[in-house]
């Protein structure tokens, strides 16, 4: 190749890099139904001083075909990764969370939606069988959160999981009057309580992560006081292939992060060992919402 030629790949080659690395540090979340996403804008979103970098870009690939069967989650290991330690509490910050506080190394998992009940459950073993502390994002109209009832209450019971409001029927809020924000907010703490004993406040993600001063006021009003957003994500709102899980999770399986998944689709199912090599490689530990803040 002349030196020409050979400097123009060059710099092709890194254009594309860059234009790799340009990922949303905060991004959306994507709509998982097959309703139209909101016409209003999600408020503007603060940008916090990260403590770290994602390290590697998601490599794109083809739309898959949707799976026919349930999933068949791989085989985890039964061995629990060492939890935290004694954590010392902090107060929830006021207004939206992003991270988690401070340097460390704690990675908060957490979880929406539940709209396949195959895959709530396959969530529910990994979490019983690898020891993994999540926090799981509950939408009560989905009857998977019924279903898989009797494996979760024991892990909520411990602490293991926790679980956090995401409303009753995944409105966006920004569309609701204040009464109607209170009525999802309430009716699905009440299924969680009724469900499961425990309170859901005051953490509940914004369905979308569509929230305002106005939103965020209402739900604190009656004690949902910290609305969780997220600082990256496996982005299975939607279906992707198991290596893009894999991917992004190699992108944001980081250091404090709060990172947002999905219990919609398979995919994430199947790679629940890469997963956890991520988590042990980076010498990372699970914790759940309830372990890091003081309420």
């Amino acid at each position: 190749m002349e030196r020409r030629e050979l400097l123009t790949a060059l710099a092709a080659a890194a254009v594309l890099s860059l234009a790799g690395c340009a990922i949303d540090r905060y991004p959306i979340e994507p709509n998982a139904r097959s309703s139209p996403s909101p016409t209003d804008s999600p408020s503007a979103l603060p940008t916090p001083s990260p403590t770290s970098s994602p390290t590697a870009s998601p490599t794109a690939t083809p739309t898959p075909t949707p799976p026919t069967s349930s999933p068949t989650p791989s085989t985890t290991p039964t061995t629990p990764p060492v939890e935290p330690p004694a954590l010392v509490k902090v107060p929830l910050p006021g207004g939206k969370i992003y991270s988690l506080p401070g340097k460390g190394n704690l990675l908060a998992w957490t979880v929406d939606d539940g709209t396949n009940s195959a895959v709530v459950a396959a969530y529910a073993r990994f979490a019983r069988d690898s020891g993994t502390r999540l926090t799981f994002f509950v939408n009560g109209q989905n009857p998977s959160w019924t279903d898989n009832a009797p494996a979760l209450r024991p892990m909520v019971e411990s602490g293991q999981i926790q679980l956090g409001n995401h409303t009753f029927s995944h409105p966006n809020l920004l569309k609701l009057s204040d009464a109607g924000i209170v009525s999802e907010l309430q009716k699905n703490d009440r299924f969680i309580r009724n469900l499961y004993g425990v309170s859901s406040a005051p953490f509940y993600r914004p369905p979308y992560g569509y929230t305002n001063a106005r939103t965020e006021a209402v739900a604190a009003s009656i004690g949902y006081r910290a609305p969780v957003m997220w600082y990256g994500s496996l982005s299975d709102s939607g279906l992707i292939t198991p290596q893009q899980v894999v991917d992004f999770a190699t992108t944001w399986f980081l250091p404090q992060h709060i990172v947002i998944g999905h219990a919609n689709f398979a995919p994430v199912t199947t790679v629940y060992p890469q997963l956890l090599e991520i988590i042990r490689e980076r010498n990372l530990r699970t914790v759940t919402l309830n372990d890091v803040f003081r309420v």
